[in-house]
């Protein structure tokens, strides 16, 4: 038996810690930073099974980073687990149903996410141990990917220097070697302070802070024909001044996402913005507070890892499903609208040009994909992800494993209720034996990790990674 079937088999006998850890953190979902039982369940294994643990890195209570081993090249995995507000799901039902009203949901798999990573780092901790092989493995446990960005806490911080590469893979609806870039995103919120007053006795007595908050809304939609088309300026109303209309409202809080293919885009768009929150103020006679929250890099593909990285996804990350596996992922297909089927049937003709149409209707009509997309690269840019900033520290690759139903999409009702399923458990297994075996051909391959290393360099441009977040901002 080769060395990468000895992982998957170390992997497959431990297996069971894994889906119980999975589905624990799956029961107590947290956001952002919060994640005070999520992180629990890594703790308690990493410790069993012999990892050095340091805890609270880049003044986050609930980060970590784990080692093993010694020596060159020193290869990190990338941890996840925190979920996402509002979207409590019972687990396993075909129809939207909260388990609580108004509560947290893993909506983008990261209890999958974070304990396949987990399971990749101890797969090949076992191989190394068993065959004396030199090499250092450090698993990092990273808070709020949703939102706030511990990874990018992490970069500013100098986490990732010490890294030759970093792997990571996140859940989908189909398999693939991600080529993709993403979009860098600015967390900015704006607080607006203005004076109360009788609404109806003496209005020209009050300072309406709700007035400037929609005003700036308004501004920031006529902003939005001047910035480029890849732009994007999302908005969530955090205090809408309170609920009597009676009222001038003295206090208003808007919480905006600006999103753009590069970051420093994305700080032209945020000073733009920035200005249109001060005109606001003016008109309104408010005050204006802007509090700069986080921010995340786009994401750079190191195509010498990734390449690597997709042979070994079509070798292990096969997840092997059965017929009752397709039968349960029945409901949430029938959940989709029409449109949304005749789109998986497209996306099944352009993976399989040569397929018959017989076998697109088969494969479009899966309730679980079983492909691997065929591996590209492209500067297309789809979402925002702090592993960017780690990709602008050292190479950095990852997969996505289709073990969420097709075609739903992340941050749904489905992808939560899917989460504790078989097919779940069964993709969690694969995204960690492709890891695992990837970090076993960089480490027996120090040609490939100077390959790597000497592409990130031409990528950069020689250009040091500096993050976008202010050195006095903390997380929180």
């Amino acid at each position: 038996m080769d060395a990468k079937q000895q992982i998957s088999q170390l992997i497959d006998v431990k297996k069971e810690q894994f889906i119980t850890a999975a589905d624990r953190i799956w029961g107590t979902p947290e956001t952002r930073f919060a994640t005070t039982e999520s992180v629990k369940p890594f703790l308690e294994i990493l410790e069993k099974e012999g990892f050095l643990i340091e805890k609270g890195v880049a003044n986050m209570e609930h980060s970590f980073v784990a080692t093993y081993g010694s020596g060159n090249p020193v290869i990190g995995i990338l941890a996840e687990y925190d979920a996402l507000g509002n979207l409590s799901q019972v687990a396993d039902l075909g129809e939207q149903k909260a388990e609580k009203e108004g509560g947290n949901g893993h909506g983008c798999g990261h209890n999958l996410l974070g304990t396949g990573a987990l399971a990749g780092a101890i797969g090949i901790k076992d191989l190394m141990e068993k065959e004396n092989m030199t090499g250092t493995i450090k698993l990092f446990g990273c808070p709020a990917e949703e939102s706030g960005y511990g990874k990018a806490f992490m970069a500013r911080d100098g986490v990732f220097d010490c890294l030759d590469v970093a792997l990571s893979w996140h859940p989908m609806d189909t398999s693939m070697a991600w080529g993709l870039s993403s979009l860098a995103v600015y967390q900015i919120y704006y607080n607006f302070k203005g004076t109360s007053a009788h609404a109806a006795a003496a209005p020209e007595q009050g300072r309406s802070a709700l007035d400037a908050a929609e005003l700036m809304n308004i501004g920031v939609q006529f902003l939005r024909e001047h910035i480029i088309d890849a732009g994007r300026i999302h908005y969530a109303f955090m205090d809408a001044g309170g609920e009597s209309a009676n009222v001038v409202q003295p206090t208003s809080s808007l919480y905006y996402f600006i999103r753009a293919p590069k970051i420093e885009q994305a700080e032209e768009i945020y000073k733009r913005v920035n200005k249109v929150a001060e005109g606001a103020a003016l008109m309104t006679e408010t005050e204006l507070e802007i509090v700069f929250d986080s921010a995340c890099a786009n994401y750079l593909p190191n195509q010498a890892v990734t390449t690597v990285m997709y042979e070994n996804l079509k070798e292990f990350g096969n997840m092997n499903l059965t017929s009752e596996d397709q039968a349960y992922s029945q409901r949430y297909y029938d959940s989709l609208n029409e449109a949304t089927k005749a789109g998986l049937i497209t996306r099944a003709r352009e993976n399989n040009p040569t397929a018959s149409e017989a076998e697109i209707k088969h494969l479009g009509t899966m309730p679980v994909s079983e492909q691997i997309a065929p591996l590209f690269f492209t500067d297309a840019t789809s979402g925002s992800t702090d592993v960017g900033d780690v990709s602008w520290v050292c190479p950095t690759a990852q997969v996505m494993i289709g073990c969420e139903p097709q075609g739903t999409p992340p941050h749904s009702w489905q992808w939560v209720a899917n989460g504790k399923s078989s097919v779940a458990h069964k993709g969690m297994l694969a995204a960690g034996k492709t890891i695992a075996t990837t970090v076993y051909d960089l480490l027996i391959n120090p040609e490939l990790v100077a390959k790597a290393k000497a592409e990130h360099q031409a990528t950069v441009g020689g250009k040091k990674y500096q993050s976008a977040i202010p050195a006095d901002v903390m997380p929180k």
